[in-house]
C-alpha cells in the first residue's frame, strides 16, 4: 500500500502537535505496518523526563504505529468515533536504556496477530540502525470516544 506523510498519519491518531511521534508510514498491508520517526532526538519531545527519553517511551511509538494500522484497515479516523487504548503489553524486551541515545532514525514495525470487531493484538519491534531497542506484544481495544 502507499506510504503516508506525517499529516496523513496524524489524521488517524487522537494526538496533535509534538505528541504525533511518527514521521511517516513507509509501508503497510493487511497484517503489517512499518513507520519511521526522528522525534526521539527532539529536545522538546513531550515524553522526555528530566531531559532524557527512556526506552519505555518506545511503547508509545509502537502504540501509535498500531493505531495508525487499525485506522488504515478499518478506514476510519478516531475523531468522533472510536478511540484506541492499549489494554496490555507482554513479552517486552529492552535492548537499550534510552531512545534519545539512538543516533539514527527509529524504525517501528508492527505485525497484526489477531483482530476482531473491537480488539487487536500486535507484535512490535522498535529498532535503530538494525538494532532492536524494544520488542513485545500489545493488545489494543477500541471504545467510543468521550463526548
Amino acid at each position: 500500500m502507499p506510504s503516508l506523510t506525517k499529516d496523513e498519519l496524524a489524521s488517524l491518531l487522537p494526538h496533535a502537535g509534538r505528541m504525533v511521534l511518527l514521521d511517516c508510514v513507509e509501508s503497510w498491508d493487511a497484517s503489517t505496518i512499518r513507520c519511521y520517526a526522528e522525534s526521539h532526538r527532539d529536545p522538546a519531545n513531550p515524553l522526555r523526563k528530566n531531559g532524557l527519553l527512556g526506552v519505555v517511551a518506545g511503547l508509545e511509538y509502537a502504540a501509535q504505529a498500531m493505531g495508525v494500522h487499525v485506522g488504515l484497515l478499518d478506514g476510519r479516523p478516531p475523531a468522533g468515533g472510536s478511540i484506541g487504548y492499549v489494554g496490555s503489553v507482554r513479552d517486552v524486551a529492552f535492548g537499550a536504556d534510552r531512545l534519545d541515545d539512538c543516533q539514527g532514525t527509529l524504525t517501528i514495525g508492527a505485525d497484526r496477530l489477531f483482530a476482531d470487531n473491537r480488539s487487536f493484538m500486535y507484535r512490535f519491534v522498535v529498532s535503530c540502525h538494525g538494532r532492536e531497542v524494544l520488542t513485545g506484544r500489545a493488545s489494543i481495544f477500541l471504545t467510543q470516544a468521550p463526548g
